[in-house]
């Protein structure tokens, strides 16, 4: 069961060393400025792997076909969708979780953008077999990389999903021969990443310069890090920061040819931005033709 890109990987591994006897990803959903329907990820590479596709708008509507394909064990990797007690029991070896954070920290729907904006310095992957909770079930396994400065969401997604499909791989057969001790979550310490919306990527310059640069990578690439400008949104794609503060809170000036904004305790300069309706460009490209900055 999955949806995003961030499945990808677990589901080449998975057909390459098992059977898998089916894939449940979400319905095509209507997508871009002419609202065409579009599959998610996992459909196009199930397609490909001549696999067994079903999406049902609500899971319920799948328990049927489930009960037919009756697998051995169920792999979720960013579903989007809760699983109910009776799709948990279902399979003999449970129900097992590709969750990108270490677990119990960024439980929840975007742990990658919660790590990267709380400033945390490491992050990783937990293989853990799912109860009722959300990301509550005992854990199974765990491998961390280092969050480097640079990183964005993106990046450190590309890293995870393919970091979590080999960990999965490892730890499967532990699960199916019991050599495998579970580890049961604690509570204390556990944190909440809650899904993303457009206003999350708001910037606020009243904020210290670097929680704006951490919101900028977290961000990246969905829904974006934007600011109001000249009537729209300007999307910033990459920033550098100075502890120089120019002016009030909120001031537009320039430094060598790219635009920056002062903020609470420095400013930041754009290096990459996308005004509305256009490409990415540098900041000195947007400098060009930013009448009025």
């Amino acid at each position: 069961m999955g949806s995003p890109d961030f499945a990808l990987p677990s589901l080449r591994l998975l057909n390459q060393h098992y059977q898998v006897v089916g894939v449940v990803t979400q319905p095509d959903r209507a997508s871009g400025r002419g609202r065409e329907l579009k599959s998610p990820p996992v459909k196009t590479l199930a397609q490909e792997l001549n696999l067994p596709i079903i999406q049902p708008e609500k899971l319920r509507e799948a328990t049927e076909q489930l009960k037919i394909w009756n697998p051995d064990v169920i792999v979720v990797a960013a579903f989007g969708q809760i699983l109910k007690k009776e799709i948990l029991d279902m399979p003999k070896f449970g129900c097992i979780n590709v969750h990108a954070s270490l677990l119990p920290r960024w439980r929840g729907a975007a742990p990658i953008n919660a790590a990267i904006l709380a400033g945390d310095d490491e992050t990783g992957v937990t293989i853990m077999k799912m109860d009722v909770g959300l990301d509550t079930g005992d854990m199974l396994t765990k491998k961390s990389i280092r969050l480097k400065p640079d990183d964005t969401a993106g990046s450190v997604f590309q890293t995870l999903s393919t970091l979590g499909a080999e960990l999965l791989i490892e730890t499967l057969p532990k699960i199916f021969d019991g050599s495998i001790t579970p580890q049961p979550q604690l509570d204390e310490g556990a944190t909440y990443a809650p899904m993303l919306k457009k206003e999350d990527g708001k910037l606020n310059f009243n904020h210290s310069v670097y929680e704006i640069e951490r919101r900028v990578r977290a961000m990246n690439p969905w829904p974006s890090a934007w600011f109001e400008w000249d009537g729209n949104l300007l999307k910033v794609i990459q920033v550098s920061v100075s502890e120089k503060k120019v002016g009030e809170t909120g001031n537009r000036f320039t430094v060598e040819g790219r635009g920056a904004v002062t903020c609470a305790d420095g400013s930041i300069i754009l290096e990459e931005v996308q005004p509305a309706g256009k490409k990415i460009m540098s900041g000195k490209s947007f400098l060009l033709g930013a009448k009025g900055w």
